[in-house]
């Protein structure tokens, strides 16, 4: 039997922004999706285990074999091959947390197991790629990353076409955090969408706002390398109130933002697409982290305690 794993991943800051060639600041967590692998069976069996929000399952279905399809052709495997796949590990299938990526990665790395295939990381990298492709069309590239290596990243989209940034960084030591889910599963694409519509029939408003996410990016990865937590958590909250402004947080979300920050976090913010989907809490140590996961989870929202900066090697 062949096993892999692949990283959950949050974005920290930049998002939606980054589609536009801002650049954003992504972060593997602490928390993975694990899968099993056996060759056998009748034609591609899967057995989902994760714990995952209300729908999502069901949702991603036909994108997930037709994933693991483009899988098994980028590794130059026989695709009427009959494996018998189970995924669980410690990563919820929430919105906005990599889910997909973090699948694609630790199958292929099943796979590879189970057949003896000698496969590195960076190609690993590459199938999960085109593996994404199936769940989001053009991937940033960016979750898949996340997912193999681990760790924080630097990621700017080249608008001109070429090989997007991704610029591996490295922290001080992990950090504590706490996901709270809206329960959503999020329509990213639509959101992405609905954000390039306002932005290209206003944009006076909309020029300034991205301006000063890009700013906020910046001084984010100087704040995360000087391990200033103060600064990063002040301007996790600053970012959040950007995508207020453009248009793609939830009353779900600022509760949950609100609530974090009531009980001490040093930051918080929505994390991905919006409109459903997750909130990051910065919350360093375990007293701080369990204080705000206990009050979340009161509310009755699905909640993950974990860490940011968490690399493979």
């Amino acid at each position: 039997m062949g096993k892999g794993s692949g990283y959950g991943k949050v974005i920290l800051f930049g998002e939606h922004f980054v589609v536009h060639g801002v650049p954003g600041l992504v972060s593997a967590i602490d928390s993975t999706t694990d899968a099993e692998v056996q060759k056998g069976g009748k034609g591609i069996q899967i057995k989902d285990e994760r714990k995952t929000a209300k729908g999502y399952s069901e949702e991603k279905r036909l994108q997930q074999l037709e994933s693991i399809e483009r899988m098994l052709k980028t590794m130059g495997i026989d695709p009427k091959i009959s494996l018998s796949i189970r995924i669980g590990g410690t990563l919820p299938g929430f919105s906005g947390l990599g889910a997909s990526a973090a699948s694609s990665v630790a199958i292929a790395r099943a796979i590879a197991q189970e057949l003896g295939m000698q496969i590195s990381d960076e190609k690993i990298n590459q199938i999960a790629y085109e593996a994404e492709k199936a769940y989001a069309g053009n991937p940033s590239g960016i979750d898949n990353t996340a997912a193999t290596y681990g760790g924080l990243m630097w990621f700017k989209k080249n608008m001109a076409g070429g090989p997007d940034k991704v610029e591996r960084l490295h922290m001080r030591r992990p950090i504590e955090i706490i996901i709270g889910s809206t329960g959503k599963v999020a329509n990213t694409k639509a959101m992405v969408e609905g954000v390039a519509e306002r932005k290209k029939k206003n944009p006076e408003k909309y020029d300034p706002i991205f301006k000063q996410a890009e700013n906020l990016s910046h001084a984010g990865r100087k704040a995360l390398e000087n391990y200033d937590l103060k600064k990063v958590g002040e301007l996790m909250n600053e970012n959040h109130r950007l995508l207020q402004e453009i248009g793609v947080s939830s009353k779900e979300l600022d509760m949950l933002v609100d609530l974090a920050r009531k009980q001490g976090a040093f930051g918080a913010k929505l994390t991905g697409g919006g409109g459903g989907g997750c909130m990051v809490a910065l919350t360093p140590g375990k007293d701080l982290q369990g204080k705000v996961l206990s009050a979340i989870k009161y509310l009755g929202f699905e909640v993950l305690s974990t860490k940011i900066g968490v690399e493979k090697y």
